[in-house]
């Protein structure tokens, strides 16, 4: 048995006359009759079983379109704000699951207050976009917790370290402190809170299968990475050991006519920004479908980048999306 779970970033799902953060930010009936489309188009494309949505600001409509397209259940956690000044101009986003198999549970992701303490979190913490925490029972009558999140973003531009593979956790911990202890950014400090209650959540429920879609809003080789998989972030005392692996590394890529000096294949960015790729967009997955566990009992045949649009044109379209989408293939023993 199969199943395929997707990541989608919708970029400012909002259905007309509504408008996102200023009023005059809106879609035509034209625009979004189009952008509605593209979106259907893609997940056919994608072939899910299950997929997350981040920027989801008209629930409603999403649940149509996913509705005809035969994902039987839908379910969020939140609901967008909308401005008291204008009833119209929408102040926040949310996130959504729809999957084609039964959601048997859904529950709240709670702040771990030590984490935030140890931040040095100033004032009241709560997530940015509040995750979804949903039990998934697939065919096999497997059930798997899947966890759809949307980190905070870094809107302002603040200073953040860029990182690299080779860079120890020491090196990145020792530059991170720096920037949180002299307020360098703000929306850094919020994305470590946030992952790193989802580490304490997602490793409490060590007996269940789990698997996290996400926009991370953060690069490759990233503290926040750290802060979401790895327990030696979170204890000093401990050696490495992963909560969560990135589905990527799980998949064996398959390179066609290589050339003759090269060593690896480098990762498809999921997003642009000025005209740099990023790796923004992620599957993570426990222990129970990482190959090198011999009590596995999933593995990953699958992991895919769906971007044609963005090589058309890198920053996106408002009418399509400025995220790739990925989709993880797990193979059933």
């Amino acid at each position: 048995m199969k199943i395929r779970l997707g990541t989608f970033n919708l970029f400012q799902f909002v259905e007309p006359p509504y408008s996102w953060y200023i009023k005059k930010d809106k879609f035509t009936k034209l625009q979004w009759e189009e952008k509605t489309q593209w979106i259907k188009n893609q997940i056919i494309l994608m072939d899910c079983d299950v997929i997350g949505f981040q920027e989801v600001f008209s629930c409603d409509a999403l649940k149509n379109i996913v509705s005809e397209l035969g994902f039987k259940y839908f379910e969020i956690t939140d609901t967008a704000k909308i401005s008291k000044d204008n009833s119209n101009v929408y102040i926040s986003t949310t996130v959504a699951i729809a999957s084609k198999f039964p959601i048997s549970n859904i529950k709240e992701v709670k702040a771990h207050i030590p984490s935030i303490k140890k931040h040095n979190y100033e004032g009241f913490f709560k997530f940015s976009r509040l995750p979804i925490k949903a039990t998934v029972i697939f065919p096999n009558e497997q059930e798997v917790l899947i966890y759809i999140c949307h980190l905070k973003s870094n809107r302002l531009n603040e200073f953040e370290y860029t990182f690299k593979i080779e860079d120890s956790l020491e090196h990145k911990k020792s530059l991170i402190n720096k920037a949180l202890k002299n307020k360098y950014s703000s929306s850094l400090k919020q994305r470590l809170c946030e992952a790193s209650s989802l580490f304490f959540d997602i490793k409490k429920e060590k007996n269940t299968p789990s698997v996290l879609m996400c926009d991370l809003n953060d690069k490759e080789f990233s503290m926040t990475i750290d802060a979401l998989c790895n327990d030696a972030y979170h204890d000093e005392k401990r050696k490495e050991k992963l909560v969560l692996f990135d589905a990527y590394t799980q998949y064996e890529k398959i390179l066609y006519n290589p050339h003759p000096e090269q060593k690896d294949i480098k990762r498809t960015p999921t997003s642009f920004f000025a005209g740099k790729g990023n790796v923004l967009d992620y599957i993570f997955i426990s222990k129970d479908f990482n190959k090198k566990n011999k009590n596995c009992i999933a593995k990953v045949s699958n992991y895919t980048i769906y971007n044609k649009h963005l090589k058309e044109n890198p920053d996106g379209s408002l009418l399509k999306s400025d995220h790739a989408q990925v989709v993880c293939e797990l193979e059933f023993k």
